[in-house]
């Protein structure tokens, strides 16, 4: 009988963040790829566009000019999936058919004013006024008596589904805990009512005493691919002191915090030389007036580039109907981004 090796024999992994199992098949990264191949974008954006309804001083579609902002800009989403409105509702509710009103507000965050700009081609100042606006719209709409989660999050790159290239997020804040915050949170206390120390904490720890995921690290704040990440290059940022939330971040957590994203961001770009897309967010902890001690401040990257700058993972078939399976060893992968440049590969300095 072989002896198991992670980086050559399928094996199951289990998320505690999530409950929930992941199929890895490490031997299958070997087959020859024949499938769909993405169409690189190789043209060169320009600082400003003045067609772009995000770029300083345009018009957006209702008619509403944009300011002419020097650093991050917000405004509500022209196209919001939730409404600040209260409705009632008195539709009888079964086991079987249950829904519900669901209150929100969504905004969209512009990073700079630069419609070229990325986060890895950003100085660690411009993101640290990211953070700060991070910050400030968690506690304004956090505030908000009927709101209970706030999501931030960027959807970077055509791939991933964003319809306009300037740098921008979104917040989407609203009155109840979204499903995988649930299932995270769910988790987070468990282990927290069990052991009295936080789940990631523990986590990071021990994955900084392997040294077998770890891509980056700082004084405050840890970057790897976890062990049961789906995606190829998944990777999670944690913070090795256990807070909760954004406000609770100290100054030099702040600019740890900026340093450890453009390290990971920059690396993203260098593994194939070229914007590398990605969905980020972060979790924290929820707005809802409670007691929250399990929460541990975390933000997920979810990039899905597989082998190159045109080939993606997809989610299907097995995917869909059994659970979630990746190619590539967490370990193999880590191993490959630890290894790339902190060095962004447009600079001469490369």
């Amino acid at each position: 009988m072989e002896t198991f090796n992670n980086n050559e024999h399928p094996h199951r992994r289990y998320n505690p963040l999530t409950d929930e199992w992941i199929l890895v098949s490490p031997h299958r990264s070997k087959r020859p790829w024949q499938g769909q191949n993405e169409a690189v974008s190789t043209n060169a954006l320009p600082e400003y566009d003045p067609e772009c309804y995000l770029c300083a001083r345009n018009q957006r579609w209702n008619g509403i000019q944009n300011d002419n902002y020097t650093d991050t800009y917000v405004f509500e989403n022209d196209f919001a999936a939730l409404l600040e409105d209260e409705v009632q509702d008195n539709t009888p509710q079964s086991d079987l058919f249950q829904f519900k009103p669901e209150r929100g507000i969504n905004k969209v965050i512009c990073f700079s004013p630069k419609h070229n700009l990325t986060i890895p081609e950003m100085d660690l100042e411009g993101i640290q006024k990211i953070i700060e606006t991070w910050k400030a719209e968690y506690i304004e709409l956090g505030s908000k008596d009927f709101i209970n989660h706030v999501q931030i999050f960027e959807n970077k790159g055509s791939i991933m589904g964003c319809s306009n290239p300037h740098p921008h997020g979104q917040i989407w804040a609203q009155s109840s805990i979204p499903t995988q915050v649930e299932k995270t949170q769910k988790s987070l206390k468990n282990y927290y009512e069990k052991h009295q120390r936080s789940l990631l904490k523990e986590y990071v720890e021990e994955e900084l005493r392997r040294k077998e995921r770890i891509v980056s690290e700082n004084e405050h704040f840890v970057v790897l691919v976890p062990f049961w990440a789906i995606w190829p290059y998944e990777t999670l940022i944690v913070s090795k002191r256990h807070f909760g939330n954004l406000t609770q971040m100290t100054q030099k957590e702040i600019l740890a915090f900026a340093e450890i994203i453009k390290t990971i961001t920059v690396k993203y770009d260098n593994l194939f030389q070229t914007s590398f897309p990605y969905s980020s967010g972060i979790h924290q902890t929820p707005t809802d007036n409670e007691e929250h001690p399990e929460w541990h401040f975390h933000m997920h990257f979810y990039p899905p580039l597989l082998r190159s700058a045109s080939v993606k993972k997809f989610m299907v078939g097995y995917e869909m109907m059994g659970e979630a399976q990746r190619d590539i060893s967490p370990e193999k992968s880590a191993e490959i981004l630890r290894n790339l440049s902190d060095i962004h590969y447009t600079t001469k300095a490369f």
